[in-house]
């Protein structure tokens, strides 16, 4: 992908973290002769030409154009501050049942709470079919206040939960705030969390609540201050003679630690340990701790135990987030009580993040690690053998480590029964798939996208299958692998794992030297196959790369390129082919740290590598970017069922895929390629 991690990548739901998809990516469908005005309509709405649009949607309905409900959704879209209940009743008994319904009724509903129209909203609420929107959960826990129920519970969690800042939430922040529903001991955690992750505007919101004038919007603010100059404001400003200072110099120690964990701890041990209530100090190591952890920072370990040798740390509410990170730096030592700290801070999960395949598989590791030799033990590894068991059936990394762990090897599931011609039938007629692949043919990937995946939600795994080989003949191979991944007990790994442009991907990995199932392995995550998928940051085409990057490629490989060929298919493959041998070669042929660095770029695996040797998963699992991490483990499970797939062979090995342990480059390796982009 050769795209930079801190970005955020726009994407429609259920595309690659890589990338998003520009054009219409093989998307073929009966064209329509107004097929154009369906276009001007959309760069009517963008431009938000009202007349424009007006206009073009009473074109588009009186014609009968199969697409004419999203022309009749932006028109209504552009005055949704002044339609009237009426032309929305009208609006939803053109089109009962699409997505489109229930994506107005979603807007409607964040508009009656806009205008506070409490009654409006709980009407309206029950007819909300996919209720995925935060902020209408926010909205919806003000009207259930205000009719006399006890929120509390539920608005804390999604409150302390919430990533982005929102006008519904926080007004539900607020409203509950001054019921005394929420308290100034939960404002004080969100502003925590929100500090600890960098989001300042919630951690304003937060601090807010308790004293406006500590929060104001000006340079010279308490919390502009220490947001901004933390070192400073502990050195002389901070008190931690009050709960309200003690609050500030806890918050302050956060945000030191997100660009300087080392000074942030030796100032907590200095200084403020003894200044702060036991329980804020142990708070407070964690997550510098955790900080450290994200860096890589020897310390992360000691710092976490330290949390935890604080006799009032039980009491703490430490986050899932912070747990895992605990987890992952007791991964990285090698002491022999390694493996009851990563027990102990799965086990202080909650139970969803618990029933995670990733935390399921290292309990059970740690279990076997800790069980006493001979019968004592028996218990405890037949507990780790009944986790294990758990998820050695599901086809993602953990599923088949757990498989190997109990000494089996996954196998490939038995193809399901063919489908039948009714069943294809009915796919073939489905209005929500038709809609969503011509939007997909006109270049409406985002819209069409969308469309698709709200007609999947409650399918059967028939339909599923019948959906996804639809998208298939279609050659949506995104659509495709996304549908029949929700299938659950009926799995087609040709549908799940495709393998478009055979014959070219085979030839070119030949000749330069790389392992098909790798190649595919890359692709399948960077872009699902579509051909002219574009990243928000400008990697483009099938392989994702960055114009630099084959710009460069194509000099080492003695190739002539021109910018308008990223995206031609036989040159993304070549020059990402050649891009990835390199970056093999530079890691000794090591398949976890080549993936990590075609991902997150080379320099960072550089420093990502440095430390003790560590086992693969141990290793993968510590990567410090959210999406490298995940993209990681999928590269390397995709390619062990390419491997199987391409090899025409019913197993699925996995461990012998992973290579040896992780460590740093010896001295008696050749020089690392520092040109590499």
């Amino acid at each position: 992908m050769l795209t930079p991690l801190c970005s955020a990548n726009a994407q429609a739901p259920g595309a690659p973290a890589a990338a998003v998809a520009a054009g219409a990516a093989g998307a073929t469908a009966p064209s329509h002769p107004l097929d154009g005005r369906l276009i001007e309509a959309r760069e009517a709405q963008r431009k938000r030409d009202r007349a424009r649009l007006s206009a073009l949607r009473d074109e588009l309905v009186a014609a009968r154009h199969p697409l004419a409900v999203w022309a009749d959704y932006w028109d209504l879209g552009l005055r949704l501050g002044e339609v009237t209940q009426a032309e929305l009743d009208a609006f939803y008994a053109r089109w009962p049942g699409s997505y489109l319904e229930d994506r107005l009724r979603n807007d409607w509903l964040l508009e009656l709470g806009l205008r506070r129209d409490w009654r409006g909203f709980a009407a309206e609420l029950p007819r909300f079919k996919l209720a995925d929107d935060r902020q209408v959960d926010c909205y919806q826990q003000i009207v259930r206040h205000l009719a006399g129920e006890d929120v509390r519970a539920t608005a804390r969690t999604l409150w302390l939960n919430q990533r982005e800042p929102m006008g519904g939430c926080a007004l539900m922040a607020s409203t509950l705030f001054e019921a005394r529903r929420l308290t100034s001991a939960d404002a004080w955690t969100k502003a925590r969390l929100s500090a600890e992750a960098g989001r300042r505007v919630l951690a304003r919101e937060a601090v807010a609540l308790i004293d406006d004038k500590l929060a104001a919007d000006k340079p010279a603010s308490v919390f502009n201050e220490l947001w901004e100059q933390p070192q400073r404001y502990l050195q002389k400003k901070a008190d931690a003679s009050t709960r309200q200072g003690a609050e500030l110099v806890v918050l302050a120690l956060v945000r030191l630690a997100t660009s300087d964990p080392q000074t942030a701890a030796t100032l907590l041990e200095d200084r403020w340990q003894a200044a702060l209530a036991p329980d804020a100090a142990a708070w407070t190591w964690a997550a510098l701790a955790k900080q450290a952890a994200w860096k890589r920072v020897p310390e992360a370990d000691a710092w976490f135990q330290r949390a935890q040798a604080v006799p009032q740390a039980r009491d703490v509410d430490w986050s899932d987030e912070t747990l895992a990170w605990r987890a992952r730096a007791a991964l990285r030592a090698s002491d022999d009580g390694r493996w009851v700290r990563v027990r102990s801070a799965i086990d202080a999960m909650t139970v969803p993040t618990q029933a995670d395949p990733t935390w399921v598989y290292w309990k059970a590791r740690a279990l076997n690690a800790l069980a006493a030799p001979g019968p004592d033990g028996d218990g405890q590894r037949t507990g780790a053998a009944v986790l294990l068991e758990r998820i050695s059936n599901q086809y993602h990394f953990y599923g088949k480590l757990a498989t190997e762990a109990l000494g089996r090897t996954q196998t490939l599931p038995p193809r399901p029964a063919p489908l039948t011609a009714e069943e294809r039938r009915a796919a073939e007629q489905n209005p929500g798939l038709s809609r969503a692949l011509a939007l997909l043919a006109l270049g409406l990937r985002p819209e069409g996208v969308r469309e698709w995946n709200f007609t999947v939600v409650g399918l059967g795994d028939r339909e599923l299958l019948a959906a996804a080989q639809r998208a298939c003949d279609r050659e949506v191979w995104d659509r495709c692998i996304h549908t029949s991944e929700r299938t659950r007990q009926e799995i087609d790994v040709t549908q799940r794992f495709p393998t478009p442009f055979r014959a070219e991907v085979l030839a070119t990995a030949q000749e330069l030297g790389v392992d098909p199932a790798n190649v595919y392995g890359l692709i399948r995550q960077e872009s699902r196959f579509i051909l002219d998928a574009k990243s928000s940051v400008g990697a483009a085409g099938l392989m994702q790369l960055m114009p630099a990057t084959a710009r460069w490629t194509a000099r080492k490989l003695g190739l002539d390129f021109k910018p308008e060929q990223i995206t031609d298919r036989q040159v993304n493959l070549r020059l990402g082919m050649g891009y990835f041998k390199l970056v093999l070669d530079d890691v000794d042929g090591s398949m976890p740290m080549a993936a990590a660095a075609y991902n997150a770029g080379p320099s960072r695996l550089r420093r990502w590598r440095d430390g003790p040797p560590l086992e693969v998963a141990a290793w993968a699992e510590g990567i410090p970017f959210n999406e490298t991490r995940d993209y990681v483990k999928k590269v390397l499970s995709n390619a062990s069922y390419y491997g199987a797939l391409l090899g025409d062979q019913n197993v699925v090995p996995s461990r012998t895929r992973l290579g040896p342990p992780i460590a740093p480059r010896p001295p008696s390796a050749a020089p690392e390629n520092k040109d590499l982009p």
